[in-house]
């Protein structure tokens, strides 16, 4: 049984292939793949990269939508030492090409429904001599030059033989397309594996591995199946998926597109998943909605996680009513920070959201980037120490604007606003750059989202500020009503009123057939509050 001697992510993944190379490691479509064949199918990508020029530290952009091809490109990269870029396919040409050039690809991997626009962003980057085309059933004809992915993989060695890697190696996520431009964060492997992958405890219930050879000795002898919603391009899906890996589980992806329940479900039922991971209200409050109506067979079903948007009180004890036996795992962090922080279970936390428990490397810092006091209620800044990033790829001012030393240690802090407790745990209000201010007080969307969800007849909803002549900024609710659930904006005002500050009671309600949301299922604000501007303002009351 091989033992990884380094935290370098191939070299952990190895270790668990030579373990249990005949386990299913992948469901995707219509393809199943074991340990052994998706190692041998990386291994077939890694070296037609490595005879066509990529090498140690090379950036590999990954232009793709769920399925094998996209974990087999990310390792493909990894054991080569070079660096997977995932690629949002929403991306517009602009930031297309911002971030094909941005990030230096030398390389790529696309999916041929792709093939338009990610040709017209590799002519602006000089560099980009290289792209391998997954055939999608589309009809989207490829550039001359550009390679077909099986053709490829038939033609090279499904062998290793790769050179020694090290825990140092970079790994890379992009962000921010939503805030402005994409920017790449970068991780060490060795970093990102405890601080977001899990550490090599797949549940997280037992603690990280305390050398890279003890990996194989957690790998249980029932494989833990989970199904992963989001798209693999958003962090928290490979995070997750890449956790799942190196525990020896099973990775069941759904397909591309617009999020899909009884898709959903299916999958569960099929492969009898353990656990399935969403992305906050906009993905659970659906997948939950259509069990009631359309119930399955979830007996082994013992954990539906979410992370990286708001999953509010009301949607999980939606979940806790239709399934008691499943435990609700709400997460949070981010692409700077990994995962921060946990809560478990479906009790009421209040309207803005869960508490989260969190360990020593987390804190809340003031202006003076001193930790707040417990209790004192007191809005900081959201701060994680210990393994984070090294910094954004090429751009030293965002990096130090964003990762901060004080009194020696560094600490990231990448935007959200929080308080604490007087127990330690924290409560997330939303990013600063987010916040409203009306009347001189600051509003956060997300703890104003979690209040309005508690409404029977909401389905989705997006909070944002809006210019008011009196107060600087008015707070506007755009809503997602479900099929008969509209109630006026006395009524949802009350619901707010019970759990917030007047000041942050919405003073409009803008009804839209559907809330706009990122394939991530990350919030589209900018939308969100064009349909606010549109809308005819009520008179002041």
């Amino acid at each position: 049984m091989g033992r990884a001697a380094t935290y370098n992510l191939a070299d952990l993944f190895e270790s668990v292939v030579d373990a249990v190379g005949e386990r299913v490691a992948v469901v995707a479509g219509g393809r199943r793949l074991t340990y052994t064949e998706l190692d041998g199918r990386a291994n077939r990508l890694a070296h037609h990269l490595e005879a066509n020029g990529v090498g140690s530290g090379d950036h590999v952009g990954l232009h793709l939508r769920n399925g094998t091809e996209y974990l087999e490109a990310m390792l493909a990269a990894f054991k080569l030492r070079a660096v997977p870029v995932n690629i949002n396919y929403r991306y517009v040409a602009r930031e297309l090409e911002h971030l094909y050039a941005s990030m230096s690809l030398i390389a790529l991997v696309v999916h041929r429904g792709f093939a338009a626009d990610a040709a017209a962003a590799a002519r602006q980057v000089s560099g980009l001599d290289h792209v391998v085309v997954v055939d999608d059933g589309s009809d989207v004809e490829a550039p001359e030059g550009w390679r077909a992915y099986e053709e490829v993989l038939a033609s090279a060695s499904s062998g290793r033989g790769f050179a020694s890697r090290s825990p140092n190696d970079h790994y890379i996520a992009c962000t921010g397309g939503t805030t402005g431009l994409p920017k790449g964060v970068v991780w060490r492997h060795e970093d990102i594996f405890f601080a977001a992958l899990g550490g090599g405890d797949a549940t997280r219930m037992v603690g990280p591995i305390a050398s890279p050879g003890e990996l194989v000795e957690r790998i249980s002898e029932q494989p833990l199946v989970i199904v992963v919603t989001p798209p693999l391009m958003h962090v928290s899906a490979h995070w997750t998926a890449l956790g799942a890996l190196l525990g020896g589980g099973r990775v069941v992806l759904t397909g591309g597109g617009s999020f899909d329940p009884a898709g959903c479900w299916e999958l569960v039922v099929a492969e009898g998943a353990n656990v399935i991971v969403v992305v906050g209200n906009a993905m659970a409050g659906p997948l939950v909605d259509h069990y009631v109506e359309h119930p399955v067979d979830a007996s082994r079903l013992f954990a539906i996680g979410s992370g990286g948007a708001v999953l509010s009180p009301a949607v999980k004890r939606r979940i806790g009513a239709a399934l008691p036996n499943v435990l609700v795992l709400d997460g949070f962090g981010s692409t700077e920070t990994g995962v921060a922080g946990t809560a478990a279970g479906v009790a009421d936390a209040g309207a803005g959201g869960a508490a989260f428990g969190v360990d020593d490397t987390t804190a809340v810092l003031d202006d003076d980037l001193r930790p707040v006091p417990r209790g004192s209620q007191v809005v900081g800044r959201l701060a994680r120490r210990g393994r984070i990033p090294l910094g954004y790829y090429g751009d030293p001012e965002k990096t130090a604007a964003t990762f901060v030393e004080v009194d020696g240690t560094r600490w990231s802090l990448p935007g959200d606003m929080a308080t604490v407790d007087a127990d330690g745990r924290v409560h997330l209000l939303g990013r600063g750059s987010a916040s409203i201010n009306t009347g001189g007080e600051k509003v956060f969307p997300e703890e104003v989202e979690s209040a309005v969800m508690a409404l029977d007849g909401v389905a989705d909803v997006l909070v944002v500020g809006v210019p008011d002549d009196r107060w600087g900024e008015r707070v506007v609710a755009v809503v997602q009503w479900r099929p008969g659930g509209e109630v006026a904006l006395e009524a949802l005002q009350a619901q707010v009123r019970r759990d917030l500050a007047g000041y942050k009671v919405p003073r409009q309600v803008v009804a839209v057939e559907a809330v706009h949301r990122a394939p991530n299922a990350k919030p589209d604000y900018a939308w969100a509050r064009a349909q606010a501007v549109a809308a005819a303002p009520p008179a002041d009351p």
